[in-house]
């Protein structure tokens, strides 16, 4: 999407790679039954979408608030990954997508502690 309206946030790599993810979990609950849309399906949404909200909310932040709604990004990302379990043992979705899914949550992680630790040594 190419806007001429831009925010410095939408720079940072984990955003974009945040985006990715809610992105890519909206198009797989698109597929769950209709007894998860208030239960798993509405949860993973909320959880995978977070990430990237906590991401841009925090951004315009002071380095303090801004490192706490990260780890809420990352607690976020946390619940991803039980959410990936829960689809995956409950047949929602295949191996290769619980495992795209965990692949993708992993480099978000890392991603989220490294830009933490810049912003932890920047007040050192």
């Amino acid at each position: 999407m190419e806007s001429k309206y831009h925010f410095n946030f939408e720079d940072l790599k984990v955003y974009q790679k945040a985006i990715e993810y809610g992105e890519l979990v909206h198009e797989q609950i698109n597929h769950f039954p209709k007894i998860e849309d208030y239960r798993l399906s509405a949860q993973f949404a909320r959880a995978a979408d977070s990430i990237a909200f906590n991401i841009a909310e925090g951004s315009g932040s002071s380095d303090a608030s801004f490192l706490n709604y990260l780890r809420i990004a990352r607690d976020s990302s946390m619940e991803c990954v039980a959410a990936t379990t829960k689809a995956y043992l409950r047949n929602y979705i295949t191996f290769e997508q619980s495992e795209t899914n965990r692949s993708l949550l992993v480099e978000i992680n890392k991603m989220l502690s490294a830009l933490m630790k810049h912003l932890r040594n920047k007040k050192s």
